[in-house]
Parts: structure tokens; sequence; C-alpha cells
């Protein structure tokens, strides 16, 4: 999701957007749709993938990587642990008590499942060792 899927949707689409400009038949939508939602949807991809992290934990630190530099953070640091399960790759946000070198908020994508609107394991499991080192919140 980070690389491989911007990497061929933003050219391929960029793609199919050039050549609705240049093939016009009646009935087709005008090429400036195909523009819009090229542009907007490259957007999106790309804001998404930059937050994008590689996780790790231990039993005393979450290791963070953004594939060039890796930094841990102490399992106490962790304020809360949330995700978007409406979502089918289940974002999940590692919310920190200070900030670290990568922001305050951590984004990774859960190794994926393919069943139902329920909450990852690993958000279970991220509270119950924050929680175990005394400063998860709760919430």
């Amino acid at each position: 999701m980070k690389f491989v899927f911007p990497g061929l949707w933003i050219p391929l689409f960029g793609m199919g957007t050039l050549a609705s400009f240049s093939a016009r038949d009646l009935g087709t939508p005008p090429p400036w749709i195909f523009l819009f939602f090229w542009i907007g949807g490259s957007a999106w991809f790309l804001f998404d993938a930059v937050r994008l992290k590689y996780v790790s934990v231990d039993d005393d630190f979450l290791y963070v990587s953004n594939y060039v530099r890796e930094i841990a953070i102490p399992l106490w640091d962790i304020y809360d642990v949330t995700e978007n399960f409406w979502l089918k790759t289940h974002p999940v946000t590692v919310h920190l008590q200070h900030r670290s070198e990568f922001g305050d908020q951590i984004v990774f994508m859960p190794k994926t499942r393919f069943w139902g609107f329920t909450s990852h394991p690993v958000v279970k499991e991220l509270k119950q060792l924050a929680g175990s080192k005394g400063a998860y919140s709760g919430r």
C-alpha cells in the first residue's frame, strides 16, 4: 500500500486520462472528469502512503521505520491506540504522549484479515503492552 499501489495507480490512471483527451467518442464522459479524479486520487494515495510506517514491537519498545530510518519508542510513551475499521486495510494509529522523530501519531497497516468489521487484534495487543508499562490511558 505504501509503494506498489500508488506506483501502479498513478501512472496507469494518468495514461488513461491522457488517452481520454485524445479519444473522444459520443457517450463518454468529458476528459476533465478523468483529470479531476486522477489528480485527487493521486494526492490521496500519496498522502496516505507517506504517513504509513513499518512497525514491530518487543517487550519494551515499539520500533518504527519509514524504510530509511528506524527509531525505538518506549511502550510507556503510548497514549492511545485507535484504528479505522471501516476501511478494509484497518489503518492503526498509535498516539504518543511525546513527539517522536515521526510525529506524535504513528500510522501503520496491520496484516490484512479477510473477515468482518471488527477490531484488529493488534490494537488490543498494543493497548495491553502499553498498559503493562503503566502509561496507557485506557481510553
